[in-house]
């Protein structure tokens, strides 16, 4: 077994003796950049499935802003497009699929990207799970807000930019949240037979240990999905297969294993 596997940096998360957390390795500030451009070249060798899975992170916020704006509960829109991001990383997990198949050298296919879930079913709902909570959570503090909006105001934008500047602070704290707790965890679960308390603590402990590469990588994830709603969510048709593809990648250089993977 490596050193790597013996020795973890001391922290709360690596103390906490909830469960065992995989070590990390030191990641370089280009390393997001070079995920991104690893994601790319996927895209490019999958155009059908990328396209496939791009439709449906395009159809999902499309859909709520659909929803939302029929209901006139136009003070929702933020946390419900929030709850989307929120649950990416579990959508993701046929994305994750593709590019571990490319790297075994197998060519990936929509049945076999659709049953990746079915690796670590238990965990795995249990992670869609959690998230499913903290979404809740979400929409309920959103719903606190809109109810100390005053319905004799009008819904233009001077009257809705305080409300929308606490949702987007509260937003901002609540997407941190999850980015610590699913930036590794779906790869981990679907790679590993793990618990998920370890892919969880294993994710918080990657992010921490790695802070600036880290804030890096979600600001471009930020960026992706900024222009993608800027682009009326088109532009996640491209953009979101080709984060999807990277987080692999960025799983696969951050989080340690005891030896070389032999993807042959």
């Amino acid at each position: 077994m490596s050193k790597e596997f013996d020795q973890l940096p001391e922290n709360a998360i690596t103390q906490s003796r909830i469960s065992r957390v995989i070590p990390c390795r030191e990641l370089d500030v280009g390393d997001p950049i070079k995920w991104l451009s690893l994601g790319l070249q996927d895209a490019r060798h999958a155009p059908f499935l990328t396209i496939f899975y791009g439709i449906i992170f395009a159809i999902i916020p499309w859909g709520i802003s659909v929803l939302v704006a029929l209901t006139g509960w136009h003070l929702v829109i933020l946390p419900a497009l929030v709850c989307f991001m929120m649950l990416g990383p579990f959508l993701a997990a046929g994305l994750y699929d593709v590019s571990w198949e490319f790297e075994k050298q197998h060519s990936p296919s929509l049945r076999h990207s659709l049953r990746a879930i079915k690796r670590n079913a238990v965990n795995e709902w249990a992670f869609g799970l959690m998230l499913m909570i903290i979404m809740i959570f979400w929409l309920r503090v959103a719903a606190l807000l809109h109810a100390f909006y005053p319905q004799y105001l009008d819904p233009s934008l001077i009257n809705l930019l305080p409300f929308l500047a606490v949702g987007t602070c509260i937003g901002a704290i609540f997407t941190v949240i999850v980015f610590f707790l699913t930036a590794f965890t779906q790869p981990i679960l679907m790679e590993r037979q793990v618990d998920l308390a370890t892919a969880v603590l294993t994710s918080m402990n990657a992010v921490w240990s790695n802070k600036v590469p880290m804030l890096i990588w979600g600001s471009i994830i930020f960026a992706a999905v900024a222009v993608g709603f800027v682009t009326g969510f088109i532009g996640f048709i491209i953009l979101m297969p080709i984060i999807g593809y990277a987080s692999w990648h960025s799983y696969i250089d951050t989080i340690a294993t005891k030896r070389e993977r032999n993807f042959e």
